[in-house]
């Protein structure tokens, strides 16, 4: 078991529950308010707005919103702009705002086999969370290029991020889905691996099929469900026991649907990679002998690298899909800028990194408090009035376009691809999507055809309201910004 799971961690894991209910926290539900193209007055915002968040549904809910042009100091529209709220994946916004600050844009992740004076091998991971098995090929085929067909050690260094590979702070049912894998120097395939369920005769069991083979051996499966007539609600739970070892699978599968996919995360991500780099190796015909996980000082010359995609690139995905895997791993790529810090988890001294460079981009620092990078973490705190601060700042960097270029488009693309179509907000609005259970965000830019350039941050807590009702609203309120025009 990696040194980066902590025992209080590993006991995250017994009961793992894969379900649809699960999906809650990252899925986008889409929302279409009634269309309209009639604009209103500034003077008529507040109003406007006021008219939506008091609703009585709403009662119970804390809103926080801020309005304010792109360009200036002024506001248009504050609700408890400088109170802190859960932001969900808007946290985001930070991470990557710093990260192409810190980085730029052109910035690659490195991933690096050496040999050393004894022969042996050594793969140095940097954390890049892009890597996955075609440049795994790409590795191995640079080796059989250089003559290798045998390794009689392979050592794997996981040195380059320190800290533990799970967030303490995210909550037991985040860690056991795809979107909560852990985070460490190898990252592989996003660190999850898949089944599928493929439907058999009614009452029989549906059919296991594993996306990566390898991993099926390192489990011990008791497969309970059952496939059920055709046209019933497919679900399948997966449950882990307490030694990690047994994946207890319960429900049930539609006769005449497709095969119905689960992805779960790694337990632990050196011994993944070094599972599916074994089995690559072997299609280059070079044979590999022992591996070992260790600190290795003896780095010599470097045989073969893969480069992740630019920086820019990484942001787009971090952002559009919102993924947290991304967000995680550029959190701990940040402290490559701070070479010789001891005692201090690589996820730490990134977030340091995070509060001296918004700080510099004019952010108020008594307007967040950060317990991770993606906003996965329920500890994690932000101000809208910070969030704006945010886009109002990068907005004023080389890297502006390349920020704002990944954040979804409304009705166009990411997590807003479903939302805010038919409206006068399609196509004019760039904003970061966030969901928790019961904490719902947008924040981010609009381009009004009418009115000079805005930003806005939108937060809702402390709410039973489904999350389609919430992004309803929070929709109706983006369409108000979109058809704002000067009077």
């Amino acid at each position: 078991m990696s040194k980066k799971i902590s025992l209080s961690l590993m006991a995250l894991f017994i009961s793992v529950q894969v379900s649809v209910n699960q999906q809650l926290v990252k899925a986008q539900t889409p929302t279409i308010p009634t269309s309209t193209t009639k604009s209103i007055c500034p003077a008529q915002l507040g109003t406007s707005i006021d008219a939506i968040v008091n609703r009585p549904l709403f009662n119970r809910v804390r809103w926080g919103i801020l309005v304010a042009p792109l360009s200036s100091g002024q506001t248009l529209y504050s609700r408890d702009a400088q109170k802190f709220f859960i932001p969900a994946s808007n946290a985001k916004l930070l991470t990557t705002a710093v990260a192409l600050q810190q980085l730029g844009a052109d910035f690659r992740i490195r991933t690096s086999i050496y040999q050393n004076e004894d022969g042996n091998l050594t793969v140095v991971g940097r954390g890049d969370p892009s890597l996955n098995d075609t440049q795994l090929q790409a590795l191995a085929q640079q080796l059989k290029q250089k003559g290798i067909t045998q390794i009689k050690q392979l050592i794997l260094d996981d040195s380059y991020i320190q800290g533990d590979a799970v967030n303490s702070t995210w909550q037991w049912e985040d860690i056991q889905a795809d979107y909560g894998a852990p985070v460490s120097s190898f990252i592989l395939n996003q660190n999850i691996f898949g089944l599928e369920f493929v439907p058999q005769t009614v009452g029989k069991t549906p059919k296991l099929l594993w996306k990566d083979s390898s991993e099926s051996q390192q489990w011990l499966i008791v497969n309970q469900s059952v496939t059920v007539a055709a046209k019933q609600p497919s679900y399948i739970n997966v449950t882990r026991d307490l030694t990690g070892k047994i994946l207890r699978i319960q429900g049930q599968v539609a006769a005449d649907s497709e095969p119905y996919l689960v992805d779960l995360p790694v337990v632990d991500p050196n011994y993944y990679f070094l599972r599916r780099f074994r089995t690559i190796l072997a299609t280059e015909k070079i044979n590999l002998g022992n591996t070992l996980v260790a600190n290795s000082a003896a780095n010599q010359q470097e045989l073969a690298a893969v480069e992740s995609p630019l920086l820019s690139e990484l942001v787009i995905e971090t952002n559009q899909n919102s993924n947290n895997l991304y967000a995680e791993a550029l959190l701990r790529t940040l402290a490559f800028k701070q070479p010789g810090v001891q005692n201090k988890s690589s996820a730490d001294i990134g977030l340091e990194v995070v509060k001296t460079t918004l700080n510099k981009l004019g952010v108020d620092s008594t307007g967040y408090v950060l317990a991770d990078g993606s906003g996965l973490s329920r500890r994690s705190l932000v101000t809208p009035e910070a969030l704006v601060q945010t886009l109002q700042g990068m907005a004023k960097t080389p890297v502006a376009d390349i920020y704002r270029a990944s954040l979804p488009m409304a009705g166009k693309s990411g997590t807003l691809i479903n939302r805010l179509r038919n409206t006068p907000a399609e196509g004019i609005v760039q904003a970061k999507t966030g969901t928790l259970s019961g904490a719902i965000a947008l924040s981010g830019y609009v381009n009004s055809p009418q009115y000079p350039p805005l930003v806005f941050s939108i937060m809702v807590n402390q709410s039973d309201q489904p999350a389609s009702v919430l992004r309803q609203a929070i929709d109706e309120i983006v369409v108000l910004l979109a058809q704002l025009r000067t009077c």
